[in-house]
C-alpha cells in the first residue's frame, strides 16, 4: 500500500516538484498502519526519506525520533537477512539522515559527533553513495570549524570514493530520498586548496572534476571504440567493469567481499588503462599530475584554465615551468556571457563592446601580467565553452588581435593528442549543403564553398547534395587527412549524445551522424572542419566537460576540429574557410585561424561574422 506513494513522493521531489511530493507524505502520514512494528516502522523511515529529500530537516529528524518514542527495533523492518547486513545498512541510514538533519539545522556538535560515529562502521564502506556524502559533510564541518587541512583530508577521501564508480545511478542515495552533488565535493577542495596556497593540486582536482562530469554523461554508452584495442576487449572490459560496481551495491554481500571486489576492480582499472588510456579516461576518472600536463604545453604557449561554481571563478596561468592560480568575481557570469552572445548574433546591437570589455575586465585582465606569451590554450568550464574568447575587447583591440589561440574539452586530453601522427597527405573530403529534402536547410554558399576549399589541395573529393550522405562519411572519413563538413547541426542540450550533423538520407543511414555515433567510430584526420550551424556547443553539464561534437571528434581520432559557436552568416564563413585553408599552406592551423579572421574582420567588423570559429585540439 505505501510502496507507491513512496514512488510518487521521491518521483516529486527528485523533478523539483516539492508541493506535490509534500501532499503525498503529508496523506502517507495519516494512514493507518496497523499493529504490525514492522510496517509502521517502514512508514516513518519513508516520511524521513521524503522531508529529506524536500530540506525539510525538521521534519525528517522527528520522523526518525518516533521510531525511538516507540521502542521498535530496526530488525522488524521487512527484508533483514540472516547475515543481519540489511539490518545494519538501515541502521546506517537511520544515523546518516539523523546526522544530515543535525548539520543542516546548525547543531554542529552533535552532528560531528554523529558523523565520527559513522565513520566509525566499517560497513558504511560498503554503502559507498552514502559513504562519499559523510565524508564530504565531515569535511565541511571542518572547514567551519577553521581547520582547511583537515577539511581537505575528507574531501580527498570522498572523491576517492565517488571516483571509484562508473555509474551516476545513487542507489543507496535514492533510497533515502536525497541525491548528493558529487561537484560539490571537487568544488570544495578546489576553494580549501587554492585558500592554502596549493594551487597545482587544486589545478590537478579541478581536471579530476571535469573527468567526472563527462564520464557521469557517458556512463550509459557501452559501444565504444578504442583505437588500441579490438570491440571484443572493449565489451569485455567494460562489462567486468560494470559488474563490479554493480556487485559493490549488494548490500546483503559477505564481510569479506568488499576487499575481493576492491582489488578485482583494481585489477580491470590497471588492464583498461593499459589497453587503452584514452578510452578508460572516459569511463573511469584517470589521474594526470600537473607536471605531466605541464611537459606537453607549446614552449612559447601558456595554458588559461576556468573552473567555477556559483559565485566562485577560478582562473590557472599554467607554463612549462610554473603554476599559478587566481580567485575572480564570478557574480552573474552565466547572465554575461549570455547577454554577450544574445548581442553579437545581433548585428544592430550598440552594446557588443561594452559586454565584450565587462567579459575582458572579469576574465583576461587579472591574469594578463601572468601572461607572457603569444600563444594562448584556453580551457573553459560551463557556460566558458560557449563564450568566443576571439571576441574579448580591452578597448583598444580583440583577443584576437594579440594572441594566437587555440581551446582544449580538458588540459588532460592533451596526453591523449600528443601521441597522434596523424596522416599528412591524405587529401580532402569534402560535404556540402546535403538534400534535406527541405529547400529551408539549403546552402548555397555552403556548396560554393567546398567547391572552392577542394581546388587547394591536389587530392580533393566533394560530395554535394544526395552524394552528401552520412553512409560517405562513415565509409570514405578514415582515408583522408582533412574533414570538411558544410552542413548543418543540430544541438540537443538534454540528451548531448542525440547533438549531431544532418546528411542526406539514403538506403543505409537517415543520415544524422550523432555525438553517439562518434564515440563508435574511428578516423585519422589531422583536421575537421564543422563549417556548421552551432557545431560547437554541447551539454553545460553541473560539474563540465561540454560533450560537444569537437569532443567526440578528438575521441574518433581527429588532432583538431574547426568549429562554430553559433549559426553562422553563410556568406562570411564561405569566405573565412577559403582565407583559412590558403593560409593553411603558409602557417600551423592556430595562426591560419587567426589569420583568416583578422581578415574577414576587415570586411566585417562586427564580431558576429568572424568570432564563432575556434581551434580545437593540436595546433
Amino acid at each position: 500500500m505505501i510502496e507507491p506513494l513512496k514512488l510518487l513522493a521521491f518521483s516529486y521531489a527528485l523533478h523539483g516538484n516539492k508541493n506535490k511530493a509534500r501532499e503525498v507524505l503529508e496523506h502517507i502520514g495519516t494512514l493507518d498502519m496497523g499493529p504490525v512494528p514492522a510496517i509502521r516502522n517502514e512508514k516513518r523511515l519513508v516520511l524521513a526519506r521524503g522531508y529529506l529529500a524536500l530540506g525539510d530537516y525538521a521534519r525528517a529528524y522527528e520522523s526518525l525520533q518516533s521510531h525511538e518514542k516507540r521502542g521498535i527495533s530496526w530488525s522488524q523492518l521487512p527484508g533483514v537477512t540472516e547475515t543481519g547486513f540489511l539490518t545494519k545498512a538501515l541502521a546506517i541510514e537511520r544515523d546518516f539522515i539523523a546526522a544530515k538533519c543535525l548539520y543542516e539545522t546548525g547543531h554542529m556538535a552533535e552532528a560531528k559527533q554523529a558523523y565520527e560515529a559513522l565513520l566509525g562502521q566499517p560497513e558504511l564502506k560498503e554503502l559507498g553513495d552514502l559513504y562519499w556524502v559523510v565524508l564530504f559533510d565531515r569535511g565541511r564541518i571542518a572547514e567551519r570549524e577553521g581547520t582547511g587541512k583537515q577539511g581537505i583530508v575528507f574531501y580527498r577521501q570522498a572523491i576517492e570514493v565517488i571516483e571509484q564508480q562508473r555509474s551516476t545511478i545513487n542507489t543507496e542515495a535514492s533510497r533515502i530520498g536525497f541525491v548528493g552533488d558529487k561537484q560539490q565535493v571537487y568544488h570544495r577542495l578546489v576553494a580549501v586548496l587554492m585558500a592554502e596556497g596549493q594551487a597545482a593540486q587544486a589545478f590537478e582536482y579541478v581536471e579530476r572534476a571535469k573527468a567526472r562530469a563527462l564520464v557521469d554523461l557517458l556512463a550509459s554508452k557501452q559501444d565504444f571504440v578504442a583505437s588500441t584495442a579490438t570491440p571484443q576487449q572493449v565489451a569485455t572490459l567494460l562489462k567486468d567493469w560494470d559488474q563490479i560496481e554493480e556487485d559493490s551495491r549488494a548490500m546483503a554481500a559477505p564481510a569479506d567481499a568488499f576487499g575481493r571486489r576492491s582489488a578485482r576492480g583494481v585489477q580491470v582499472k590497471a588492464t583498461l588503462q593499459a589497453v587503452s588510456p584514452e578510452l578508460a579516461s572516459l569511463v573511469m576518472v584517470t589521474e594526470t599530475a600537473s607536471s605531466a600536463i605541464q611537459a606537453l604545453l607549446e614552449p612559447d604557449e601558456t595554458l588559461l584554465e576556468y573552473y567555477y561554481q556559483g559565485d566562485d571563478l577560478y582562473a590557472f596561468i599554467v607554463t612549462r615551468d610554473r603554476i599559478h592560480g587566481v580567485k575572480l568575481n564570478g557574480a552573474n557570469l552565466a547572465k554575461e556571457v549570455e547577454a554577450f552572445r544574445k548581442a553579437l548574433q545581433d548585428q544592430k546591437s550598440a552594446n557588443v563592446a561594452e559586454l565584450s570589455r565587462n567579459l575582458y575586465g572579469h576574465l583576461i585582465q587579472p591574469v594578463m601580467a601572468q601572461v607572457i606569451t603569444k600563444q594562448l590554450l584556453l580551457v573553459g568550464h560551463g557556460v566558458l565553452h560557449y563564450l568566443p574568447f576571439a571576441a574579448l575587447s580591452d578597448g583598444t583591440g580583440y583577443l584576437v588581435d594579440r594572441y594566437s589561440l587555440r581551446f582544449l574539452p580538458s588540459a588532460s586530453v592533451l596526453q591523449f593528442l600528443k601521441g597522434r601522427q596523424p596522416q599528412k597527405d591524405g587529401g580532402l573530403l569534402a560535404f556540402g549543403n546535403p538534400d534535406l529534402g527541405d529547400a529551408q536547410y539549403d546552402l548555397k554558399f555552403a556548396q560554393d564553398e567546398v567547391q572552392a576549399i577542394a581546388k587547394t589541395f591536389p587530392q580533393a573529393k566533394v560530395l554535394v547534395r544526395q552524394e552528401a550522405t552520412k553512409s560517405a562519411f562513415t565509409s570514405l572519413g578514415p582515408q583522408f587527412s582533412y574533414l570538411h563538413l558544410a552542413t548543418h547541426g543540430k544541438f540537443d542540450p538534454d540528451a548531448p549524445l542525440k547533438s549531431g550533423l544532418l546528411f542526406a538520407k539514403d538506403a543505409q543511414s537517415d543520415g544524422f551522424l550523432s555525438l553517439g555515433d562518434l564515440y563508435s567510430l574511428r578516423l585519422n584526420a589531422d583536421l575537421v572542419t564543422l563549417s556548421a550551424c552551432e557545431t560547437g556547443l554541447g551539454k553545460v553539464s553541473n560539474g563540465d566537460d561540454v560533450v560537444g561534437l569537437t569532443r567526440g571528434f578528438l575521441y574518433a581520432g581527429s588532432s583538431s576540429i574547426v568549429a562554430s559557436l553559433w549559426e553562422v552568416d553563410d556568406r562570411a564563413t564561405s569566405l573565412l574557410m577559403t582565407e583559412f585553408y590558403a593560409n593553411l599552406k603558409k602557417t600551423d592551423k592556430r595562426e591560419a585561424l587567426r589569420r583568416a579572421q583578422l581578415t574577414i574582420k576587415q570586411r566585417y567588423p562586427h564580431p558576429f561574422y568572424w568570432a564563432a570559429f575556434q581551434l580545437t585540439g593540436l595546433p
